[in-house]
């Protein structure tokens, strides 16, 4: 186990990083077919492909998911990771070509390092080139490169965030983990402590800082090797936001995009569990998914690193 997401059968990671520019994106790419849900909280949110995760709707696989940098612009790394799919033979079999399925979610970069320059489709191919089941390198890394928290007063007090991963192992064997990027505009508070460990800065003199609200969005992914429908994991996707609010304050605001996206990479023909069983289990999983995610949040903070003269948690 290295208590990150790559822990899920299945499931490698890749990321593609410009430290200069200061963004980056991650994908997490499926080996088999997942099940895909998806929630959004965030009132400001730049996606791809979250309605046909609407259990309604036909299609239900899920072969990679992207998390950028580049705000809207930084979507245009999706078509990147497509044709990495593409060429590996992935896809929805539409009769004439095979279609990949890339959800995707951006998170606000552009007041970090250069505003110019967002991850595009050879960031994404690169981004797939470098996946593997590798311990996650988390901190200032892929789509984490730009993220800040504590910019409620200011981006200006901003301290740095960045990605991170965590993974839970359930009595019954199933294992849950989640990967995040972490650009709130809230503070993070410790969930042990309820202290901040990063957050606003103190103000410096008596000048009124003008504020661009606009530079947040915290982002995620959850997997997990149960066997659930779209519905299940939409669910999942759902509870798992509890566990950002358990640790960034304020959360869902009009100003950030949160959205979590869910996996599930169990067998497909699996029989299905009475309508109760399935609940419950259903709701052990969403509740895992938060708190590893809450636990993943924490570690994006402790892993990243003072980057374009917005300092960290740690030296």
């Amino acid at each position: 186990m290295h208590d990150d997401i790559t822990d899920i059968p299945g499931i490698r990671v890749g990321h593609d990083t410009d430290l200069m520019a200061g963004t980056g994106c991650t994908v997490l790419l499926c080996d088999s077919d997942a099940v895909g849900g998806v929630d959004v909280r965030g009132s400001a949110p730049a996606t791809h492909e979250t309605d046909l995760l609407n259990p309604i709707h036909m299609v239900d696989e899920v072969h990679a998911i992207l998390l950028t940098g580049g705000s809207a612009f930084g979507l245009q790394a999706v078509a990147g990771v497509m044709r990495y799919l593409e060429e590996q033979h992935r896809g929805v079999d539409t009769g004439v070509a095979r279609v990949p399925i890339v959800p995707a979610a951006a998170i606000f970069d552009l007041a970090f390092g250069s505003s110019h320059i967002r991850p595009d489709a050879e960031a994404g191919y690169r981004a797939c080139l470098q996946a593997s089941s590798d311990p996650v390198i988390q901190g200032n890394v892929g789509a984490g490169t730009g993220a800040t928290v504590g910019k409620l007063v200011s981006p200006l007090l901003a301290m740095k965030g960045g990605l991170g991963s965590a993974s839970t192992r359930l009595p019954d064997g199933t294992l849950v983990a989640a990967l995040v990027v972490v650009n709130a505009l809230g503070n993070i508070h410790d969930p042990e402590t309820q202290q901040v460990i990063a957050g606003t800065r103190e103000l410096l003199g008596t000048d009124t800082l003008a504020a661009n609200p606009f530079s947040n969005t915290t982002i995620a992914a959850i997997a997990t090797t149960a066997s659930l429908n779209k519905a299940e994991c939409t669910k999942v996707a759902q509870m798992a936001h509890d566990g950002m609010a358990q640790v960034i304050r304020p959360v869902h605001t009009m100003f950030d995009g949160d959205a979590i996206y869910a996996l599930a990479l169990g067998p497909r023909d699996t029989p299905r569990l009475p309508s109760a069983q399935a609940a419950q289990r259903v709701s052990i999983i969403g509740a895992a998914a938060a708190q590893t995610l809450a636990r993943a949040i924490i570690k994006a903070i402790r892993h990243a690193r003072t980057l374009h003269g917005i300092p960290a948690a740690q030296a």
